[in-house]
């Protein structure tokens, strides 16, 4: 130790950063983080479906629909009261704000980005549930290739709309969301058909220019480019 001095300092600080280093088991800070991850989707989604709903509460379409719902319910009774079981009418209000609601939300499915929150799509409960999904996808793809590339059966309404969504490349909410018609039209051209979506790919992106061409905005957006450019930036030489 007297030869080299240096080596005892080394063992010392060796000894005492691990008895004095925290014992913190690194599964649990993996698990807490997920956790936290998993809350503020939740928080997150649910503030995006009350948005939603308070919008459709102002829709007068769903509106009428939910108070013709409630009339028929009995929810929106407006005989007088008398007494103390009188309420003011901002009471009333707000109670018949609160049944319309209620109705929009059971009676609306709001599909995409804004639907109803599940517990079941945060990552917590999705990463527990992964062996239960990839089983199901390997299992549905196995009787996928046996049904119409074995047997050569023909295509269902599900599975075509299923290849259309994957032609277009979106997400199963953002495609969910469409209207039915927009579907049906969909269907309609035979979309699911690869040669069929590029050529309709196609047509929506000369359809796309031709209305930029027409659209006043954009023609003023050109003749600024054409005039002036963006504008540079320019350093005075030395």
């Amino acid at each position: 130790m007297l030869d080299h001095p240096e080596e005892y300092y080394q063992h010392y600080y060796a000894y005492y950063r691990r008895r004095l280093a925290p014992k913190v088991d690194v599964r649990i800070v993996i698990l807490v983080t997920i956790c936290a991850i998993s809350a503020i989707q939740y928080v997150s989604w649910c503030s995006s479906y009350n948005k939603a709903i308070n919008y459709l509460v102002t829709v007068p379409k769903y509106r009428i629909q939910a108070m013709e719902i409630a009339k028929q319910q009995g929810l929106l009774s407006r005989t007088k009261e008398k007494g103390k079981n009188r309420r003011s009418k901002e009471e009333i209000r707000e109670q018949e704000e609160e049944v319309i609601r209620d109705i929009i939300k059971n009676k609306i499915d709001i599909k995409g980005g804004y639907q109803k929150p599940s517990l079941s799509d945060i990552l917590l409960c999705q990463m527990a549930l992964f062996p239960f999904y990839l089983s199901r996808y390997v299992a549905w793809y196995a009787r996928w290739v046996y049904r119409f590339t074995v047997c050569r059966e023909e295509y269902g309404e599900e599975e075509k709309l299923y290849l259309i969504r994957r032609n277009m490349k979106l997400p199963q909410a953002q495609f969910d969301s469409l209207e039915e018609n927009t579907k049906q039209t969909f269907l309609e051209k035979q979309l699911w058909l690869r040669e069929n979506y590029e050529a309709y790919r196609k047509e929506r992106e000369e359809e796309m220019k031709a209305k930029l061409a027409t659209d006043p905005k954009m023609k003023r957006y050109r003749r600024w480019m054409k005039n002036e450019g963006p504008g540079r930036l320019t350093f005075p030489e030395d």
